[in-house]
């Protein structure tokens, strides 16, 4: 069995064919459960925090299938520790004989399919001419996220906002000494303080955060963005307000998914500022050719995609990264 260390996953994974193997897996559908939530009540003693143990397993039929399974820890004490509070590991199996091919690097495969992720929705929802990447957090999805968004799209001025603007001003450092050899081209990276400015601005608006509170307003937007959402992945949280959910063709990565766990599509069907109907079409139904992503020439119609993971994700980066 092959053992994938976290730089290994990395140097295997290339963004443009990681996003055209979840495109192929999203159109051929596979096997997915919904993923399993158990709590470790006080693991580390009375009063310490709960943890969490997800799996999140998927399967694919015929001559060549695979099964893999996603575990995940969530320890909320782990910081105290000066350790990382989410492990996550990945074993992908041979799905005709069940025999163990691989154990991988389950954080960095999240990173690198969720990004993809984000780049497969672009491709049918965000104008091909987009030049201007605004990325609203960041965490360590965020360069992830403005490298794919940057490879599907034009980009040539990327603008990085943050909470903590000293972290936003590192970021875009990094990224302007190392963005341009990853994509073989030039472009600006600069922080900036004034989100309501930036958005505006943005051709394509991008959220990795934590965020209980909207950090995109519906009256910011102008005709023709597009909104990828990748944060807030619980009901509770939330980057999106009513009014920038209300004037979006809205999107989703998974129906089963984001309108039972995603509070930026949770709170506005609970509240009634949309419907389920409402949502136009996921990932499945844009690779399948179900539902229309953005027409081609509209440069009017503001999109916003939903993201919260699937295992489907996980199992095609899997696959992909061990050249299966």
């Amino acid at each position: 069995m092959r053992i994938l260390s976290a730089a290994e996953v990395d140097a295997a994974l290339d963004d443009l064919a990681l996003i055209d193997r979840l495109e192929a897996l999203f159109r051929a559908g596979c096997e997915m459960p919904a993923r399993h939530h158990h709590t470790l009540a006080e693991p580390a003693g009375p009063g310490s925090a709960n943890a969490t143990l997800l799996l999140m397993p998927a399967w694919t039929r015929g001559a060549e299938s695979h099964l893999g399974i996603k575990l995940v820890t969530v320890f909320p004490d782990n910081g105290k520790r000066g350790l990382p509070s989410i492990y996550g590991q990945y074993l992908l199996l041979d799905g005709a004989t069940g025999a163990p091919l691989a154990l991988l690097d389950g954080t960095m495969l999240t990173k690198r399919r969720t990004a993809c992720a984000s780049g497969l929705a672009s491709r049918y929802l965000s104008r091909p001419q987009s030049r201007r990447l605004l990325m609203i957090g960041t965490g360590a999805l965020a360069p992830q996220l403005i490298r794919v968004h940057a490879k599907v799209r034009p980009i040539d001025e990327v603008a990085i906002w943050g909470r903590r603007p000293v972290q936003a001003q590192a970021l875009a450092r990094e990224l302007a000494a190392s963005l341009p050899a990853a994509l073989g081209r030039s472009l600006s990276v600069r922080a900036v303080s004034d989100r309501r400015e930036a958005v505006a601005a943005a051709d394509i608006i991008s959220c990795a955060t934590l965020s209980k509170t909207p950090l995109v307003e519906g009256d910011w937007l102008r005709e023709g963005q597009h909104i990828d959402l990748v944060g807030a992945y619980t009901p509770e949280m939330r980057e999106s307000d009513d009014r920038a959910v209300a004037r979006a063709r809205v999107y989703v990565d998974t129906r089963a998914g984001a309108l039972k766990e995603a509070g930026d599509i949770v709170q506005p069907l609970a509240n009634g500022t949309i419907a389920a109907d409402d949502v136009v079409g996921d990932l499945f139904e844009l690779a399948r050719g179900e539902r229309s992503g953005r027409p081609a020439g509209d440069t009017t119609s503001i999109t916003l995609f939903k993201s919260v993971g699937a295992a489907l994700e996980d199992l095609a980066a899997a696959e992909l990264a061990v050249g299966g």
